[in-house]
């Protein structure tokens, strides 16, 4: 995009020579100005003749900031002033004063708070209303430069000193620091004119901010990754920046005397004006119209500021920022808009009725926003009411009341995922996580870098590739690797299959899908490779390549897939619940045999929940890990209309987190050795980053009773140990009090579960004399544990809790008389008499069973 060279303007001697600032008033009106003279200057939009002066005001105004009926101007001597608008165009009242000199003030979307920052170590956020109203931002380390409030007012980011921008949190009642954001900006004096202030984008999603190497690095909300940058414009300090209202333009200076207009979404200047030593630039909210100032005391007020070529841009609602990977756009393919940071979705109400307007709200259908909600800037509540207004249209129009709309009516379908991957963040992602190695790759703008890592270096040599095809998602196992790119312009999309080994010359083989089918997801067995589509359709091929299978799933969109040996689990979305969510349904089945185990039965999921992972267990058995933390298989799944759901442990009544100091989540990589392996994240993160964390693994544990509480060493009982805590898993090492008829009730209940997935497994496939050996060993385990289960009844209770312990006697697999002998041995051992007697009569009953079956 060639840039254009601007015409030159003429200057408006505003102040006397040093920090000059300027901003518009929300509707565009007035342009505000302050400087180091005792005058304050309001121009009049569209008129050419004198401003309106502001005479009773401090000298060495450093900063302003102005709302629809009054702004509010900073003083070098500590003060903060609040001025009226109107007729008036007075000094009102002081806000705040400071001991040392205030650098910068912002206000609050809604014009209820002004956050001031000055020379001293805390942040002050003041009532605009109620000075009284005083709340102290202390948890950064140093001065704070600049401050800016996101477009929603929920965050407050500062720009200190120490070259750390620090992102406050003003949800709760006190704000709270949630984000350190480091290696961006660089370390500057409060007085330097360099500028380090973060510019909120128009959508809310980013902030763009100038840095050291003299670009603009914009960095997403979400993850607080680096996304585009705006680079090679300036050569020179940047001293000011500023997005257009929409977030289509960005607009820089910097010392080199440049003032840059740039394009966000291809980061090209599309326009270039020469000025030195501007200090502040403001867009006018709905003209072509910007102005900046200069340290000469100098206003510039600009018509026509974007050439008429790329006046267009600023016509267009409000554009995305600048990602290197858009979350939104890579959600388009599946219908919906993302959640953030992989969070569960919401249950809402049933759309169409007055009563959920407000969510209609929060609907692409009202306003252009990426966040779906219109802007009340006054309060007035225009915006609810345009929506009923809207609504009794809709109703003329169609003769219907609005619960028959069925137009508003929208399902919430469970987005497709990729087992074992991570989204974009920044230009990375981890395309394959699991128990063989990783899969990761880095945007490099032209191509991508993937890299192949493994654990066992004995079997497996790691490789890395350059990727011009751009592969988003991998599988790995002990066969090969597949990978695969959605389709772009006229490309297809396309597989692409590496074996690790093979007995003759090792070739790579690729495979196209029709033409604009994009891969949903995918799964890799030693076997097979399973592909769902955006055509609704299920792939499978053999592992050369050979076309195996091509079906239509009944459950669509398709969400997921998982595959072990022969055997293919699919999931898709299904029927609409109560919940508004589209209920997921699964398919098992195994390819070879064309047998059909599990037919469109429903995943068992609580209202609002998700999916995060899906796979097979090393002894291939089915596996999901849920939002709500819960890991669960699949029992009995090879018997049609027989499979339900068992939960194997759920993470939140771990012990490591009883005692509520601690807060982490869990990305799930596999099921193997009886233990539920995974990667533990903290600090509110949902996916796993660089550099590559450990493994974890938690032994299985049923859902039965709340977490125990622990055993607190004398190092936790002396003191605030909270720190440590956040960054130290020694929580394992403590012991839990956990009593003993539970722990032996889990040892039975999960020794019962494996015993009957081995023994669907046997009776199914041809059973090896090993597996029938290790069926019998599980059975008799369980057995011990209902003898030793009976130890604990028959020596903590007395015979009031007989019925008790006979109904564990009752549970043996194996009531033959050498286990109820042992039983009985017991109760005589702890001088349970009637107990014993009762065991008796148990065997008693066995030995007629058996002789009516003989006869």
């Amino acid at each position: 995009m060639a840039s254009v060279i601007a015409p030159r303007l003429r200057p408006r001697p505003a102040h006397t020579p040093g920090t000059t600032r300027c901003a518009y008033t929300p509707d565009g009106s007035k342009l505000v100005t302050v400087g180091s003279n005792n005058t304050i200057r309001l121009y009049k939009t569209g008129f050419d003749g004198e401003p309106t002066n502001v005479d009773d005001c401090q000298e060495q105004n450093l900063a302003l900031a102005t709302s629809k009926d009054f702004f509010v101007a900073a003083s070098e001597d500590g003060t903060v002033s609040y001025y009226a608008l109107g007729d008036s165009n007075m000094f009102d009242r002081f806000l705040l004063r400071t001991s040392l000199p205030v650098r910068d003030v912002a206000l609050s979307p809604d014009a209820r708070w002004c956050a001031v920052a000055s020379d001293e170590l805390t942040v002050k956020l003041v009532g605009v209303q109620d000075n009284t109203q005083l709340l102290t931002l202390k948890e950064h380390a140093k001065p704070t430069k600049h401050l800016a409030f996101d477009p929603k007012g929920s965050l407050l980011a500062l720009s200190c000193t120490d070259g750390v921008i620090y992102v406050y949190s003003l949800t709760a009642d006190h704000p709270e620091l949630i984000r350190k954001v480091d290696g961006v900006i660089g370390r500057m004096e409060t007085e330097a004119e360099s500028c380090c202030r973060v510019a909120w984008h128009p959508d809310g999603r980013a902030f763009a901010v100038p840095t050291p190497t003299r670009s603009i690095q914009v960095v997403s909300k979400n993850d607080w990754e680096k996304q585009r940058a705006f680079s090679s414009g300036h050569d020179g300090d940047i001293t000011a920046v500023a997005w257009s209202p929409n977030g289509a333009l960005l607009a820089s200076a910097s010392r080199d005397k440049k003032l840059l207009i740039w394009s966000a979404k291809d980061q090209t200047v599309v326009a270039r004006y020469e000025y030195p030593n501007v200090m502040d630039i403001a867009w006018h909210p709905t003209k072509n119209l910007a102005s900046f100032t200069t340290s000469d005391g100098e206003v510039f007020i600009c018509p026509d500021f974007v050439p008429e070529q790329f006046a267009s841009l600023l016509r267009l609602p409000t554009q995305p920022a600048p990602f290197i990977h858009d979350p939104l756009a890579e959600a388009g393919a599946n219908g919906r808009r993302p959640e953030p940071n992989g969070a569960a979705l919401p249950s809402r109400p049933r759309r169409g009725s007055l009563d959920s307007l407000e969510d209609l709200l929060d609907d692409d259908n009202f306003g252009d926003d990426d966040d779906g909600f219109v802007v009340d800037d006054d309060g007035a509540g225009y915006t609810l009411n345009a929506a009923r207004k809207r609504a009794a249209e809709d109703d003329g129009a169609l003769g219907q009341r609005p619960s028959k709309r069925g137009n508003f009516v929208q399902p919430q379908l469970h987005p497709s995922f990729q087992p074992g991957s991570t989204p974009w963040r920044g230009n990375r992602k981890y395309l394959c996580l699991n128990l063989i190695g990783f899969v990761w790759t880095v945007d490099q703008d032209s191509h991508n870098t993937v890299t192949v890592e493994f654990y066992d270096h004995e079997f497996h040599r790691d490789f890395h590739f350059t990727d011009t095809y751009l592969y988003d998602k991998a599988c790995l196992n002990d066969q090969g690797a597949l990978f695969s790119c959605p389709p772009k312009d006229d490309r297809p999309a396309v597989l692409l299959y590496r074996p690790h080994e093979t007995w003759t010359h090792r070739s790579d083989w690729h495979i196209e899908l029709p033409k604009g089918e994009a891969v949903l997801a995918m799964s890799l067995s030693d076997t097979f490779i399973t592909v769902t589509t955006t055509g609704n359709y299920v792939r499978t091929f053999t592992l050369f390549g050979i076309p195996y299978r091509v079906y239509r799933p009944k459950s669509t969109p398709m969400v997921t897939c998982a595959s072990w040996r022969d055997y293919v689990l699919t999931m898709g979305n299904g029927p609409v619940g109560a919940d508004g969510m589209c209920r997921l349904l699964y398919t098992i089945e195994n390819i070879k045999r064309d047998e059909i185990c599990q037919n469109e039965d429903t995943v068992a999921l609580p209202d609002g929940a998700t999916v995060k992972s899906v796979f097979f267990s090393d002894n291939g058995d089915p596996c999901i890990y849920d939002s709500t933390g819960t890991l669960l298989t699949l029992l009995h799944w090879r018997q049609p209309s027989r499979a339900s759901w068992v939960p194997l442990l759920d993470t939140n009544l771990l012990p490591r987190l009883a005692s509520g100091r601690k807060h982490e989540t869990y990305f799930p990589i596999a099921v193997a050795d009886n233990k539920f392996h995974c990667i533990i994240l903290k600090g509110g993160d949902q996916y796993p980053y660089f550099p590559r964390p450990l493994l974890s693994d938690f032994e299985f544990s049923i859902p039965l009773t709340s977490a125990p509480s622990k055993k607190k060493s004398k190092k936790q009982t002396s003191g605030d140990d909270s720190d440590q805590d956040m960054f130290s898993d020694d929580d394992d090492d403590e012991t839990p009090q956990q009593p003993e008829s539970l722990a032996l009730t889990q040892s039975y209940l999960l020794k019962s579960l494996h015993a009957s997935q081995l023994s669907d497994l046997l009776s199914s496939t041809a059973s090896t004399a090993s597996q029938r050996a290790l069926l019998a060993r599980l059975r008799l385990e369980v057995d011990k544990t209902l003898l030793q289960m009976l130890a604990v009844e028959c020596r903590e209770g007395g015979e009031e809790r007989g019925m008790r312990a006979l109904e564990v006697v009752r549970l043996m697999g194996d009531r033959s008389g050498r286990m109820l002998e042992a039983a009985g041995k017991i109760a005589e051992r702890y001088g349970r008499g009637v107990l014993g007697g009762k065991i008796r009569e148990l065997g008693e009953e066995v030995e007629g069973e058996g002789e009516e079956e003989d006869y």
